[in-house]
């Protein structure tokens, strides 16, 4: 992985540089699965979690819970989820871009007066296609999503995840894990929008490596 690579992880539609990770534990919750899909996704989470050195909590102080993530089958089914308009900013024209276009996922994010992630909301629409994808898979991959802000087109065409031949397991990719644990290194902020801070990360891959 190159100083252009990382760049490009965290690089916005209009070409500018934005990084942010979680400034505070990770209390998820997660609407519309069963019990047992409940536990591989907050597993995901916590996996990812551990993996960079980040807290997980049952509840945050202020939020309750700053990690929703939630399951269904249609985009008009979150305008009857209670309080959700006040989190989400027109959450009405939202619904109905993201029905136009056909969307399966969205994921938009808060964040507090340093920068860092304050909360984030997952939206998983379960198409016929969407309910293929392994539930191990699909919540691994968003943990991964939701864990700093990536740009527009960090996994547009190559997935951060993998999958073992011998066991069939999916994993994070061993680059994308590294990007990750640097991105929640002590030593650099919560948050930047100078490129400059890519290079950081970079150094520390190859500290690592």
């Amino acid at each position: 992985m190159t100083p252009e690579d990382v760049q490009t992880l965290f690089t916005r539609d209009d070409g500018s540089y934005g990084f942010a990770r979680w400034g505070r534990p990770i209390a998820p919750i997660v609407f519309g699965v069963q019990d047992e899909t409940l536990g591989t996704v907050k597993g995901a989470i916590e996996a990812v979690a551990t993996l960079v050195g980040h807290q997980m909590a049952e509840t945050d102080p202020e939020l309750g819970s700053n990690l929703m993530v939630f399951f269904f089958r249609e985009w008009e089914e979150l305008l009857a989820v209670p309080d959700l308009g006040r989190m989400i900013p027109e959450l009405d024209n939202l619904v109905d871009k993201l029905t136009a276009a056909d969307a399966t996922r969205y994921r938009a994010f808060r964040f507090d007066n340093e920068g860092a992630i304050q909360a984030g909301f997952v939206f998983l629409r379960m198409t016929e296609e969407m309910l293929e994808i392994p539930a191990e898979a699909l919540a691994l991959g968003e943990a991964v999503q939701v864990i700093v802000t990536w740009g527009s087109k960090a996994f547009s065409e190559v997935s951060p995840l993998a999958v073992i031949p011998e066991s069939g397991a999916t994993v994070l990719k061993p680059e994308i894990a590294a990007v990750i644990a640097a991105a929640y290194d002590r030593m650099l902020p919560a948050a930047a929008d100078d490129a400059s801070h890519a290079l950081r990360l970079f150094a520390r891959l190859r500290l690592e490596s």
